[in-house]
């Protein structure tokens, strides 16, 4: 298989479906989700995960409350990280059970459907415990963002 760089790994109109999962998931809780695809990475996936959480300011929103989805393209790992608002709330296991719904899409090739399914779930739990409030501010980007 030939290498696909971060930005190639889902074409415009995948790239806009995850966009609109953010939005549809985000519109439903105070919570915020990032999905975040690097090139290649040499460290564990989820020591790097939670480097780029900080370096993206997932940890500067009010409730502590933001989640990430992080995938290296490269070796199709992935890893699904939240903040310390976030880690006291959900339950033991949300993020192995958000991972592996993300990967037995990954599996199939199907990269697009596992990270929106990946986004919806998290926003189904974070929804659960960070509500939607009127007048809440989007406080981070949904734009995926690319590492290399």
């Amino acid at each position: 298989m030939t290498p696909v760089s971060a930005e190639e790994f889902l074409g415009p109109a995948d790239l806009e479906r995850v966009r609109a999962a953010i939005r549809a998931a985000e519109a439903r809780t105070s919570g915020e989700i990032r999905v975040h695809l690097d090139d290649t990475i040499v460290d564990d996936v989820m020591d790097h995960a939670a480097f780029v959480f900080e370096e993206l300011g997932m940890h500067r929103t009010k409730d502590r409350n933001g989640a990430m989805i992080y995938v290296s393209v490269s070796e199709r790992r992935a890893a699904v990280i939240g903040d310390a608002g976030i880690h006291a709330k959900l339950p033991n296991g949300f993020w192995n059970d958000t991972l592996n719904v993300i990967l037995e899409e990954f599996k199939a090739g199907r990269y697009c459907d596992g990270l929106c399914k990946g986004v919806e779930q998290l926003g189904g739990q974070l929804r659960e415990h960070f509500p939607y409030e009127r007048g809440d501010l989007n406080e981070l980007s949904d734009d995926i963002s690319f590492g290399r």
